[in-house]
């Protein structure tokens, strides 16, 4: 008979990511937890002090899997490796959008994360004010954009092409040439892909914070 595996913080930790990720935030409760563990539900609180230290615990869990600046790298380039790994993060767990930035009691991890972020902006030329509008405005973009991907009514080219073309074929597309030729010319074009704008949009961002930068 196999050895049960020994309940910890971290156990408790892992199996609550997966139950979000299938089901949500919504969907997760003590009770269900503690059955995905095998276990009653008060044995966790041995581990977790209730529902919101659990939450605390998710959002610490997933923070820590986002790329943090490496020491003496580039600030641009390590606000664009982290732009990319919190994006690939949120689109893993899209529960995490909704609580990140709710939380009132960060852990180790986030506050790793919110310190490499703006060390690094600190240490590329920024100052103390300038590194806060720009840590924002990049959250604000990274969030936004991610929100914005996961909510599309479409996940594939071929469910693009469908879309559109319903779309097209319902309304008077006389009346909207711009929509139309933007579809046309950009959207249903080959190898385009919605995620593809996020690298443009982000480099606009960086070369804008560059220039305050360099103005001081």
């Amino acid at each position: 008979m196999a050895k049960a595996k020994p309940l910890n913080r971290e156990r408790i930790l892992r199996e609550a990511v997966e139950l979000a990720d299938a089901h949500g935030l919504e969907k997760l409760s003590m009770r269900k937890l503690g059955q995905k563990l095998g276990v009653e539900a008060m044995s966790l609180y041995n581990h977790v002090a209730g529902k919101d230290d659990l939450l605390d615990g998710l959002v610490d869990m997933v923070v820590a899997e986002i790329d943090l600046p490496a020491e003496g790298e580039n600030w641009k380039k390590a606000m664009r490796r982290r732009a990319h790994s919190a994006r690939e993060m949120f689109l893993r767990h899209p529960w995490a959008l909704i609580v990140m930035e709710s939380r009132k009691n960060p852990g180790p991890a986030a506050m790793r994360y919110y310190d490499a972020v703006i060390g690094s902006l600190r240490k590329g030329g920024f100052s103390v004010a300038l590194a806060a509008h720009a840590f924002a405005a990049l959250d604000s973009y990274i969030y936004g954009f991610a929100l914005q991907e996961m909510k599309l009514p479409f996940k594939s080219s071929e469910e693009l092409h469908e879309l559109a073309g319903d779309i097209m074929q319902q309304m008077p597309v006389d009346q909207f040439p711009h929509f139309v030729e933007l579809t046309v010319e950009h959207v249903l074009k080959p190898g385009y892909a919605f995620g593809n704008e996020f690298d443009w949009g982000l480099e606009l961002m960086l070369d804008g914070l560059d220039r305050a930068r360099r103005k001081g």
